[in-house]
């Protein structure tokens, strides 16, 4: 492997490992009273919901090493979520407490579409076992998602929909039955819309279906993340929603050995070795990725690939320029769609479909 890709993979891991870290420390020595707001403390034995119901905008719910049964809903602007790192746990419990656990989710972060909620934080906590999403956020902006331990719940690990701004950055997200990161306008309903800056950064994310995907948004980026073992790596999906799509950044990553084979959905083929793919998208930028030991016999399967949508959508005007690719089986780079205008540059790979793309 080229030297620069493994000073590229420990920068990246290395970066991560210390903001966790660093954020465990300070969550464990923080302060009983925060400079923008009161502390309010919670032991094991306590409940989180009970704390997170107090507080007020600006203060911080600090939940200290152990096992916490029961969803957690938040409401409240302004406020934070605080673990200790991997020690501090959110589980299932009875499954009643509250609309979060009744949905199935974990950690719910709940605002009016028209009036989101701004300047939420949730820290170096872990959450598993969830029927559904381990964090599910709905409705706000400028929302901050650091250095959690996000694993194995049904769904996805972090979802966000309806929501700009946000910054998701440096997470552990491992064993999600579905993405471990998924953004999407609407979940249920089709709509195009701006995502205004959220940034996905220095995460990890393994051994779920798919690391990222981000599905019928624009003005987003996903950089400097760390994504192997899963069945796909990236997935940027569009389809005829108006705005399209696209006009997002795809940079800096690592994407390696997603090989895990995921059988088809109703809406979705079967999944295995999947780089980064585009499906119906237009305008979105892939650039200087580091692409690794992909392979499988399904349409995805490759280091970068163009399909088209679910709904015959093509690509459109996707630069894919300066990324290096090895090992990608049957391509490093297949454009397997009817798109026009995407353009192919300074690529470092040995087979692309069709020829000429490296």
């Amino acid at each position: 492997m080229p030297t620069r890709r493994i000073h590229h993979l420990a920068a990246a891991t290395a970066a991560a490992t210390a903001l966790t870290t660093a954020l465990a420390t300070l969550a464990a020595t923080a302060p009983v009273h925060a400079a923008a707001g009161s502390l309010h403390l919670v032991h094991p034995g306590e409940s989180i919901q009970r704390a997170v119901d107090a507080a007020r905008p600006g203060d911080t719910v600090q939940v200290l090493p152990g096992t916490y049964p029961g969803s957690v809903r938040i409401t409240t602007p302004g406020l934070t979520l605080r673990g200790t790192g991997p020690n501090s746990v959110i589980t299932p419990g009875t499954g009643a407490e509250n609309a979060c656990a009744a949905a199935g989710h974990g950690v719910c972060v709940v605002g009016p579409e028209t009036a989101p909620l701004p300047g939420l934080t949730i820290e170096a906590i872990s959450v598993s076992g969830f029927r559904k999403n381990g964090i599910d956020i709905t409705g706000t902006t400028g929302m901050t998602v650091r250095a959690n331990f996000v694993h194995d719940n049904g769904e996805q690990g972090i979802s966000q929909e309806v929501s700009t701004r946000a910054a998701i950055v440096g997470n552990d997200v491992h064993g999600n039955g579905q993405s471990g990161v998924f953004l999407a306008n609407y979940v249920d309903r089709k709509a195009g819309a701006p995502a205004i800056g959220t940034v996905v950064t220095g995460n990890r994310l393994t051994d779920n279906r798919i690391g990222v995907t981000v599905r019928r948004l624009r003005g987003l980026s996903v950089n400097e993340n760390d994504i192997r073992g899963n069945c796909g790596g990236v997935f940027i999906v569009g389809d005829e929603t108006v705005p399209r799509a696209g006009d997002l950044d795809v940079a800096h990553n690592t994407v390696a050995a997603n090989n895990k084979h995921c059988a088809p959905t109703p809406r979705l083929g079967a999944i295995q070795g999947a780089g980064i793919v585009l499906t119906g998208v237009e305008a979105a930028r892939v650039t200087d990725n580091d692409i690794l030991e992909h392979a499988g016999t399904s349409d995805f399967s490759g280091g970068i690939v163009l399909f088209k949508s679910v709904v015959g959508v093509p690509n459109a005007r996707n630069t894919i320029t300066g990324n290096r690719l090895s090992g990608n089986s049957p391509a490093d780079i297949a454009d397997r769609d009817t798109g026009t205008g995407n353009a192919f540059a300074r690529n470092e790979c040995s087979v692309s479909q069709p020829s000429g793309h490296c």
